[in-house]
């Protein structure tokens, strides 16, 4: 399956029962120390959403149940029970959009990729689909759920800090860090500590899409965003940014360039700021 559709596609496929739509929004707000707090966007979906998608919770469901750090990868049971629930199933084809430059889509994309799942982001999301005017229903009732769903690991498709840390130096991994450059350069502290991973080289994911329609920037627009990186000749590419989300969106966009080698580190800055003994760096460009 190709990892990126347009409207005519998927308004093409609607009612067809091999079709699974997630709606994967979430709220993300701040809380009254500045730290992230994520939400439920089920709300959002209920207000109105491409008729017969579901909704995913990505926050409460898609997530470590255990984890101290927002957003991590769940177990392979949390993670398919989840999934399952939703209509995820063998034989259906699985497309996934968001209202936030499908950086929310593209995190469960990945997730589904690192347990051998294809799907497909719907480009442009929500702010396209509508401004298509492609149809839309609302209400509350997600449609009943059948249909068993195999994973399959694939290896290496995240990293930890450990992983992180033992490649700081290696100049055949490429490390790119998703965040705003404000975030990167150290300017704006959105976590624990300002600044950047040692040795990352910034390629904003917001960056990656058209600000207007939220669709992905074309492929020679997209190798232009990361012609200043070694990532089309390095050994690996790890990316990040703060809760793996932007991260996945920058994994996703380098998957579009057909570069497969690429890892994204799950606790990013969520995690790694948040350890003092870890490294931080600032620079002015």
């Amino acid at each position: 399956m190709q990892q990126l559709v347009d409207g005519a596609w998927l308004e093409a496929r609607l009612g067809r029962e091999d079709l699974c739509i997630l709606h994967c929004s979430i709220t993300h707000m701040t809380d009254e120390d500045g730290k992230p707090d994520y939400g439920s966007g089920r709300s959002g979906w209920a207000e109105g959403h491409i008729p017969g998608s579901r909704h995913v919770d990505l926050v409460g469901d898609l997530s470590d149940k255990n984890a101290d750090i927002p957003l991590m990868m769940p177990s392979l049971d949390q993670l398919r029970s989840a999934l399952e629930a939703v209509g995820a199933a063998d034989g259906r084809q699985i497309v996934l959009y968001d209202n936030n430059f499908s950086m929310w889509a593209a995190r469960v994309w990945w997730m589904l990729r690192a347990v051998s799942i294809d799907a497909a982001v719907l480009d442009g999301g929500w702010r396209t689909w509508t401004r298509e005017g492609r149809p839309v229903e609302t209400g509350d009732q997600q449609p009943e759920a059948s249909g068993a769903l195999t994973l399959t690991p694939r290896p290496g498709s995240f990293v930890t800090k450990e992983d992180v840390l033992d490649q700081l130096g290696n100049e055949s991994i490429c490390l790119i860090d998703a965040l705003h450059p404000k975030v990167f350069r150290g300017e704006r502290q959105d976590y624990q500590r300002p600044g950047h991973i040692p040795g990352a080289q910034n390629v904003s994911a917001l960056h990656l899409v058209d600000r207007n329609t939220h669709q992905y920037l074309p492929l020679e627009g997209l190798r232009e965003r990361f012609e200043q990186t070694s990532a089309d000749s390095a050994e690996r590419v790890i990316t990040y940014c703060g809760a793996g989300v932007a991260g996945s969106s920058a994994a996703f966009a380098l998957g579009l360039l057909g570069i497969s080698n690429v890892a994204v580190y799950d606790g990013s800055l969520n995690e790694w700021a948040a350890d003092p003994t870890l490294p931080m760096t600032i620079s002015s460009h």
